[in-house]
């Protein structure tokens, strides 16, 4: 069996008692830094075989780990911080021992996202994960101007090095843009600075210290789209002589809907 175990993303103690207990009865623990997870191991007294498993070894270690999967043995997967696969190496290896018919199970923990959406105070009932920002003013440019009508939350990982930048880049495209700028959450300097783009881009002009996420507001003036409207959106295309499942997906990118619940709903 696979076990992707959530780790804490700062605070030792935001860990379940679910993931201890697997960390303590696998054969093997994988992990990004060896060093970083035995510091969590020791914190709760507990002794594991580690192996190294991170982006510049995840094919080779994937090949190797697989067989080992098919015999029987018991591997946890974990990540420096928050949950394997979610901006973080394991996709891979979970895929595989997937298509190789071996149980995969994932325990649940700490998240940056949602703590930053609601400590930020813009928690809404959907939101768009970015993940980490794209480099160059090009890139990020082509990020602002898809989010010019998201009428929900946005969250991006950012480092602290090119944070300046980029608040400068969202200041130039959209000033007033509500925002959140959250660092270090829930280690002991945590601190979250809210304000818009503008505010945010002069209060951090030089690089701060610890992991940086964001959290961008709704667009200003853009009202999300009611379920009951983009429905008909996709029958007016339907009807119009465009296929139903391309109608569905023009209509969940542009309003971001779920592109299944509005083909299903308007069969």
């Amino acid at each position: 069996m696979l076990a992707v175990c959530a780790t804490p993303i700062g605070n030792l103690e935001d860990v379940t008692l679910r993931v201890l207990r697997e960390l303590g009865e696998a054969d093997v623990v994988l992990c990004e830094d060896t060093r970083h997870t035995r510091r969590l191991l020791d914190r709760h007294g507990i002794r594991a075989r580690l192996l190294s498993y991170h982006e510049h070894n995840e094919a080779a270690r994937t090949a190797e780990l697989v067989p080992r999967l098919e015999a029987g043995e018991r591997i946890a997967l974990v990540s420096d911080a928050g949950l394997p696969g979610i901006s973080d190496p394991g996709g891979r290896l979970i895929a595989a021992a997937l298509e190789a018919g071996v149980g995969v199970t994932v325990l649940p923990g700490a998240s940056a996202v949602e703590t930053a959406l609601v400590a930020g105070g813009l928690a809404a009932d959907r939101y768009q994960f970015l993940g980490f920002l794209p480099r160059g003013d090009r890139a990020l440019g082509k990020v602002w101007e898809g989010l010019a009508g998201w009428p929900w939350p946005a969250v991006a990982f950012e480092s602290p090095r090119r944070l300046p930048a980029t608040l400068r880049s969202l200041a130039t495209a959209d000033p007033e843009r509500e925002l959140a700028v959250c660092r270090e959450l829930t280690k002991r300097h945590e601190e979250i600075v809210r304000g818009s783009a503008a505010e945010l881009a002069d209060r951090f002009a030089e690089p701060p210290k610890g992991e940086i996420t964001l959290v961008l507001g709704p667009a200003a003036g853009v009202e999300p789209v009611a379920p009951e409207t983009a429905v008909e959106a996709v029958t007016e295309l339907v009807g119009a002589g465009v296929a139903r499942r391309q109608a569905a997906s023009v209509v969940a990118r542009l309003t971001g809907l779920s592109r299944k619940d509005l083909y299903d709903t308007s069969l």
